[in-house]
């Protein structure tokens, strides 16, 4: 076997670096992705709350109430922040009327909403 030249060597180190480098930037997952129990109860929240009023059943929003709610990757703390004192016509949510724990529980049911069917040609 013959041994690796230097630049080979030196190649070889850039793109471990730069896949180092992308990989640091890409956004990350949760450790623990909600479980369907959470999921089922943050629907059934978002339901007694009164959020679908505006957002739809499904968190999928209207142009003439609400905004679409998921999935983006919107972290939590600015969830809970607009949540607690939005800026547009959304009533606030205070900690009184929403604890922080069915917050995230309602968090975890916006998050696992799938993305709108943008290619499905009987939709368009």
């Amino acid at each position: 076997m013959k041994p690796l030249s230097l630049v080979t060597l030196v190649v070889f180190a850039g793109f471990a670096a730069a896949s180092a480098a992308l990989a640091a930037q890409a956004p990350q997952r949760p450790a623990n992705p909600a479980s369907a129990g959470s999921v089922e109860a943050g629907k059934k929240l978002f339901a007694s709350i009164g959020c679908y009023q505006c957002h739809g059943r499904e968190a999928q929003g209207s142009s003439a109430t609400g905004p679409r709610l998921g999935p983006r990757a919107i972290p939590f703390a600015a969830f809970s922040r607009y949540v607690r004192q939005p800026t547009g016509q959304m009533p606030p949510y205070t900690a009184k009327v929403l604890s922080d724990a069915d917050l995230a529980t309602i968090y975890s049911f916006v998050q696992s909403r799938p993305e709108p069917a943008k290619d499905i040609p009987l939709l368009k």
